[in-house]
């Protein structure tokens, strides 16, 4: 039986929840109490305004329960607001507040940092190889999935 440590995808998934672990610290120490999975939703609400919970939980890859139990923790915090849509009372719209607008842009500023970070020396080359076999894994996932 082989070790954990010397398969790719527990390596993978170490990694993932390192670069995590790094990149919530980073925004902690820039002085922002807002989690990396609260950043993505708001990230995924400005940058798609007619988005719904379903689908924002299909990109930042959670459960409805957690999807809703973070946007109230945002509508508690002032970052969003819910509206009741227009035409399907069942649904509502998520709107930025300006409060919501400035973390999203500045965690997105310290994103951008802690990727450049996390890919220091490696090369152009290496993660694009790297970026089409993990594209290759999920696609081989979905496949077996259906």
């Amino acid at each position: 039986m082989e070790k954990l440590n010397d398969t790719l995808l527990y390596t993978l998934d170490k990694c993932f929840r390192t670069y995590n672990q790094f990149a919530q610290r980073n925004v902690r120490k820039a002085g922002y109490d807002i989690t990396i999975d609260q950043w993505l939703i708001l990230k995924s609400v400005a940058e798609n305004p007619d988005i719904t919970q379903n689908d924002i939980g299909k990109i930042v890859f959670k459960d409805n329960a957690s999807i809703t139990r973070i946007i109230q923790l945002l509508v508690n915090a002032g970052y969003l607001v819910r509206e009741v849509y227009p035409t399907d009372r069942r649904r509502v719209n998520l709107i930025l507040t300006e409060s919501g607008k400035k973390i999203t842009i500045d965690v997105n500023e310290i994103a951008v940092q802690n990727r450049a970070a996390a890919l220091q020396d490696v090369e152009t080359k290496s993660i694009e190889q790297l970026k089409k076999v993990l594209l290759q894994i999920i696609d081989n996932c979905q496949t077996l999935n259906t």
